[in-house]
């Protein structure tokens, strides 16, 4: 039996105007699962994937690796469950890109040396040498969502979520963003409106519309469904058309 690496039950949240963006959503994603979330604008997408490290809070219950997201557990959870944000203005804040990395290591106690270790093996395999002393500001737009991504796989995390991670790139930009993506291994919890990415990279799709679950299932049943992306603002993507109509 597979092990589940993310359990939500009855997920519900409304933010403090009112506006109820989850509305009872269950699902779980199992070890090794690469899941996509796609919907609309508004469809409660970013507001799930803050759910899953406590950033917030709503009614329901969501499981980390069998634990409960509580405010006692919070480090912990927090720890397992690393959270690539959409803007990385939102990820890097410290003066260079190897202060942005040490600045996690730091917070786990780790010695000097480990972290010196940890940040030149991922600036190793991000390709991001010769970053270190650079202000993520100075970077280019594929440069900091790399660093971004860098700050959490550096810490280790047991399960990594991202939040539109090819938005603002350009074609030749992200396809060597998702080339990374692809290489990586463990439990992966994207969400996005990139169909084209969900294609390539995700076993499974959830597709959310206003703040509930729609549909479950692999991606080529959810992506060859035309009736049911066109119902909720998507279409299905070139990539998945050319697979069916050519072979690739």
């Amino acid at each position: 039996m597979k092990e589940k690496a993310l359990e939500i039950i009855g997920l519900a949240y409304s933010y403090p105007d009112g506006y109820s963006a989850l509305k009872g959503v269950s699902f779980s994603v199992f070890r090794g699962e690469t899941c996509a979330i796609v919907g609309p604008n508004g469809a409660g997408k970013s507001t799930l994937l803050l759910h899953l490290n406590g950033i917030l809070r709503g009614q329901g219950i969501v499981r980390v690796c069998g634990e409960e997201v509580t405010e006692k557990n919070m480090k912990k959870i927090r720890a397992r469950v690393g959270m690539v944000f959409e803007d990385p203005r939102d990820q890097l804040f410290m003066p260079t890109v190897s202060d942005d990395l040490a600045f996690g290591l730091m917070n786990m106690g780790l010695e000097k040396a480990e972290i010196e270790r940890r940040i030149a093996a991922i600036l190793k395999k991000l390709k991001l040498e010769g970053c270190e002393s650079r202000p993520s500001h100075r970077l280019s737009a594929g440069e900091r969502k790399k660093v971004s991504l860098a700050t959490v796989l550096v810490l280790k995390p047991e399960v990594l979520v991202l939040d539109e991670p090819t938005a603002n790139l350009d074609p030749g930009t992200k396809k060597s963003f998702l080339a990374v993506l692809e290489k990586l291994k463990g439990t992966k919890v994207i969400a996005t409106h990139d169909l084209d990415l969900v294609h390539r990279l995700c076993s499974r799709v959830i597709l959310l519309d206003g703040g509930r679950l729609i549909a479950d299932g692999g991606t080529q049943e959810i992506l060859g469904d035309k009736e049911l992306l066109e119902a909720h603002s998507l279409e299905v993507p070139l990539s998945f058309l050319f697979e069916k109509i050519f072979g690739f």
